[in-house]
Formats: C-alpha cells, structure tokens, sequence
C-alpha cells in the first residue's frame, strides 16, 4: 500500500473492493491528492490489501463487507483513509515504490508532506478494528502543534481550573467535557466525532483530580459533563459509557448542526469512470485444472508479489534461483511459457551476480529483447480459483495448485532435475516452497503459520511420493484451521479435500471414523495433476503479443508527434532513436552497469568491455536471433578454412626442412 506517484498524479489509489463510505473519498484523487500529498491539510491513513490474497484481516474484513469500515466520515476533515488494492496491474508500479511486502500494510502519512515519504508503517499489537483506530488517534495526538491538520482540535487533556473557569459563563456554543483515565481513547474519538459539527466543542479530562470529581459529581468514568450556552452546567446522566452513545447524545443537541464544508474539505464524489464491471461467471469442471489458474498464478508471481523486492540478492536471490530452475524443469505448461521459465533459468545461471534488480528480471519477463517464441499472460483470469468476490481466493488458489503440480511432476518425472544441483533432494520442492512463502508471499499470517507446519514434519518426507502427500495433508490442515473464518468464500467453504464425489475411494471409514486411504489419495493427486488432466480453455492466446503492443504503442506515439502541432518526421526519428536506447538499457543491468564511464582515457576500454559483455549475454539466450546464428555459421566456417590452410602451410614447411637439412647433412 502506498500513495500515488506524486510527481504524475495519477489515479493509483482506487478502492477496488467497495468499503461503503471511504470509497468516496478516494475515488478520484486527481483533484484531491495534491492538498493531500504536498501539502495536506489531513493525516493520510492508506491501507494496502493485496486482493488476491486476502489474509488475516480480522475485523478488519467484516467492517469492509459491512461498509462502515472505522467508521470515519466524521474524521475526514483531519485524517483520510484510501485502499489500494496491489493486485490490480494499475497499482503494480506503485506498490513496488513503497515497498509493500505483506498484505495488508497500512500506513500512515503525516500532513504537510512536502517532500517524497513511504510513510510510517502500522506497528499495533494486533490488526483488530479498535487497536487500528487507536493508533491513528495517537498518530494524529503526536503531530507537532505546527504540523496538526487545522480542523484537527487539540487532544490532549485540559486541566481541571481550564474546565472550572468555563462555570457560569455564556457563550455561543455548548462544551462538553468527557472526564477518563489516562488510558481512554473516547474522550479523544468523540472529539474527533464532532469535528464536523458547530455550536459544540468537546474537551477531555483526566480523573486525577479527586476534588475536580466531587465538585462535578462524578462518581465514575467515563461520564460527560456539559455546559450549556446559557451558562447552566450539569453532568449528563442516564448514559452509557460508550463513544457511540456520547457522540450521538451530543450531536442531537439543539442547534447542534452539520458545518458547510469548504470545496477542499467536500468529499470527492465517485469516480464515474471507475469500472463497476463485474466479471462474468466462468463455469467449470472442479475435477479438472485449468491452465489459466496457473498461468495467472505466474504472472501475479513475476510482476506483482516480487516487484516488492526491488533487488534481490542472498537467501532471496537464492530462493528465486532454485523457484525458477524448479518450474523450468517440471512446469508442465504451454511451449512459450516452459521457453520462458527455461530462459529465465539459464540467464540466472549464466550471470554469477551477487545481486540482482529486480526490473532486469522483470524486462526478461515481459520479452523486452523480443525473443521469438516466449509469452506469459500479463493478465489474471481465474477458472477453477475464481471467488464469488474479487478479493477472494484467486492467487492463494492458484500458488497451492502450481506447487501441488510441481510436486506431483517430480514424482512422475524423478529424473527432471539431473544436472541442476537439485536432484538429489526428494524435498526439493517443499524446501523451495517454504523459503518462497517465507521470503515473497505477500500474507505475513499465512508464511508464519506455514513455517510452524514446516518445521513440524517436512524433514520426515524422504521420497518424492511422500512430499506429494505431506503437501496434501497440510493443504487440509490449513482448510481446517480457515473454515468458517471470515476470509473463507462462501460459495467456496473450506473442506477436506478431495471431496467424496471427486474421489470415492480415497475415504473410508474404520470403527465408525473417517479415514484417509493414502494410497488412493496419492493416485488421485497424481492424475490430478498430471498434464494430461490440464484444460486449455479461457488461456490467453500463445502469440507473442509483446510485438504487437510495442508496435502498436510506437505508431500511436509516432502518430501524436505528428499530429502535434509543429510536429514533424524529426520528431519521429528522434522518438524512435529513444525507444532503442531505452530496449538497450536491459544489458545494463544484466552485467551491472549501473553509470557512465567516468574516465574518458578508459572509455574506449570500458565501451569494448561493456560490448564484449553485452554480446555474451546475447549468445546465453538472451536475443539470439537467425541473423546471430548465420553469422556464427560464417564464422565458424571462416574459422575452419582458415585453421585448414595454416595446417597444410607448415605442413609442406615442414617438409622442405626436412628436404633442406637431409641434404646438407648428405
């Protein structure tokens, strides 16, 4: 979760899951977000759900479905909350700038930011709704007296002589004063409850002062004590000790109005060019796997749940290494996807880096060096993962499915791994599995209580059959552990798999209980997952679409330079020229070249060594076009004629030496 790009401007934070009242107020962002970001007059609060996991919110789940989410549209004149949903492609970019790792993320934003912050991460003991919304109060107590949000009243306490000088005095307005302890938020929720409101003004006192109580009669706290515009004063009784109820008994006081917001101040209204479009419901086959899921699952892996790790180096880079070598070797999918992951995994090899950044991994994803024949769908189109909502199910579905194939494809393919380093370990998978939920999946809860359930029992998986089943077994654990939460679709409850109608005989039932025939259970995954149980349909099209778009996006470019006016084919060809050095930067970063040649003395060294670089890289798979391979051919037979005829040279030279010296000793 993090703001949008504050240079652009852009829509980037769009609640795309519908939470009710705080959707208003950030849909559209383009008039509102430079007051909020350079120099707002409110607290920022942005809470990042990656909606394709949904993990662990808690509360915080059944206040969005509720759409009373905090229940904070009388907060919004000093502090604002906006989602971003970091599984939707518009938000990609920003996520990755603000460093979003966990789903969800909140973060706050102090007011008056002028200058380029992430902002301050939540650090409350827990994600419930109240301990959240304790911790904005507190982030909004702590601004500095300079830096509070104008309609922001003060919350610290008042002393009791502050509160006794206001006896008997008229005034235009009622004042309320909520007397607690010290480790109350309600005075300070009800204050921030009437910030909206005129003719009232809400204090808060402590009860330290015991004489302070006798004299307002106040016998225990929480209590309000109001003063009325007349001058008359009196504990208000008869009321429960709860914010809602004090809030609400204050502002149906008479007089007591609603201000006329500012235009700055007014709630943006919705965007109307937010798409509401819901996806139609794709029917499917539950005893079959779709390819789709997969392949979704891949491309929310790459582009999405990784760009959060803008470099990747150590156990990270190690983790990714053996993920990738894993998928190049057992993913049984499409030509141009297996030739993607098999390209990705030989660049990694080829380059012996200590680190690398993550964008160069990305160019290679999305076929920047427009490689003939590779493809991965850029967008996510679930079959058999698909929720009855956006937010739900989707890439958890589909990260279980691509690693119970995977497993499943070791076993029936033992000798896949020969010559990788891996083979020898029947727990590859797992062990690669595990270090990938620990380092990347963006569900902090979920990778935490994986962990638990790795270092229970994955050392005693000692064949490929085995770590099959232990990924099974666990799988229904975890089911067990969420049926019924809150996070659990609906349409979709969280069962032992497989059911009874998908596999009859992998349950039986020994002295009246259920049990697990695991020898049936180990054939079923097998077929299940086997390539040829995997249905192709909804599957974006095989052809690379990366040339089309490039060529698509350079004609319209070229086209509006022209249009423009004073455009001309100059233009063009300086637009073009751009674009190849922009292609060129990917070698760059492949071999580390992060600035220029400082020393020009060196430059030509440097340029020959950076060219050296970039074609060795190009004959490890990176751009090695028909041109490169004829070329080679020429070469090598060039090569060839040339070894040839130095051979016969001094051959026949050799001969006449020996002729020359027989002779002489003759």
């Amino acid at each position: 979760m993090g703001l949008a790009d504050r240079k652009s401007c852009r829509t980037e934070l769009v609640p795309s899951i519908g939470l009710g009242p705080i959707s208003s107020s950030w849909t559209q962002l383009e008039k509102s977000l430079v007051s909020v970001l350079l120099a707002s007059l409110r607290v920022v609060v942005l809470m990042s759900l990656g909606s394709r996991p949904v993990c662990q919110l808690g509360s915080m789940v059944a206040s969005a479905e509720n759409g009373n989410i905090f229940l904070f549209s009388d907060w919004e004149s000093a502090i604002r909350i906006g989602v971003l949903d970091c599984g939707e492609e518009e938000n990609y970019e920003t996520c990755k700038e603000y460093g979003i790792h966990f789903y969800p993320t909140v973060r706050f934003f102090r007011a008056f930011t002028k200058q380029f912050t992430t902002g301050e991460n939540y650090k409350g003991a827990d994600r419930e709704l109240q301990t959240v919304r304790q911790m904005m109060v507190d982030f909004l107590q702590n601004h500095s007296q300079e830096s509070r949000p104008p309609a922001c009243p003060p919350l610290d306490p008042v002393s009791s002589s502050d509160v006794t000088s206001l006896f008997d005095k008229k005034t235009t307005h009622y004042t309320a004063v909520v007397v607690e302890n010290n480790n109350s938020y309600i005075g300070r929720e009800v204050i921030l409850d009437l910030i909206q409101y005129e003719n009232i003004v809400v204090k808060r006192a402590l009860n330290f002062d015991k004489s302070f109580l006798e004299k307002l009669g106040i016998t225990s706290v929480p209590s309000c004590y109001l003063m009325h515009p007349n001058g008359s004063h009196g504990l208000v009784n008869s009321l429960k000790p709860l914010r809602s109820v004090f809030s609400s008994y204050l502002k149906s006081l008479p007089g007591v109005r609603k201000k006329l917001l500012s235009p700055l101040e007014l709630p943006a209204k919705a965007n109307k060019e937010e798409s509401t479009e819901i996806k139609p419901w794709k029917e499917f086959d539950k005893s079959k796997l779709y390819m789709a899921d997969l392949e979704s699952g891949l491309h929310y892996l790459f582009r999405v749940e990784l760009a959060t790790h803008k470099m990747l180096e150590g156990a990270e880079l190690k983790t990714f290494k053996d993920f990738v070598t894993i998928s190049a070797k057992l993913f049984p999918g499409r030509q141009p996807v297996v030739k993607l992951l098999e390209t990705l995994q030989e660049w990694l090899v080829s380059l012996p880096l200590d680190k690398i950044p993550y964008d160069a991994i990305l160019d290679l994803v999305n076929n920047k060096m427009r490689i003939s024949g590779i493809f991965l769908t850029k967008r996510m189109e679930w079959v058999g993962c698909q929720g009855s909502r956006p937010e739900l199910r989707g890439y958890t579905c589909s990260l279980w499915k691509l690693f119970h194939t995977l497993t499943v494809q070791a076993a029936l393919r033992p000798t896949a791994l020969i010559n990788t380093g891996l083979e020898d370990n029947p727990r590859i998978v797992l062990e690669v599995m595990r270090r990938y939920i620990h380092h990347f999946f963006g569900c902090k809860a979920c990778a935490q209580h994986f962990e638990e359930m790795a270092k229970e029992s994955m050392d005693s998986v000692q064949t490929l059959d085995k770590a099959v089943l232990w990924l099974w077994e666990k799988h229904n654990v975890v089911n067990n552990r969420l049926a019924g939460d809150l996070t659990e679709d609906p349409k979709f409850p969280k069962v032992q798999w497989p059911t009874p109608d998908l596999c009859p005989a992998c349950h039986e039932e020994i002295k009246g209980l259920h049990s697990w025939n695991e020898a049936q259970v180990l054939q079923f995954m097998k077929h299940h997952y086997n390539s040829e149980n995997i249905l192709y349909k909804y599957t974006e099209s095989q052809t690379d679409s990366s040339d089309t778009e490039l060529k698509d996006a350079r004609e319209e470019k070229d086209k509006s330079l022209l249009e423009k006016p004073g455009g001309n084919r100059e233009d063009v060809v300086l637009n073009q020229e751009q674009i190849r050095d922009s292609e060129s930067k990917l070698f760059n970063k492949l071999i580390g070249n992060h600035g220029p040649v400082k020393d020009s003395s060196k430059s030509a060294f440097e340029s020959a060594n950076h060219q050296e670089s970039r074609q060795s890289v190009i004959f490890l798979g990176i751009g090695f076009s028909n041109i490169d391979m004829s070329l080679c051919v020429v070469l090598y037979v060039a090569s060839s004629l040339f070894l040839m005829i130095m051979y016969f040279f001094f051959r026949m030279r050799s001969k006449r030496w020996k002729v020359k010296y027989y002779r002489s000793s003759v």
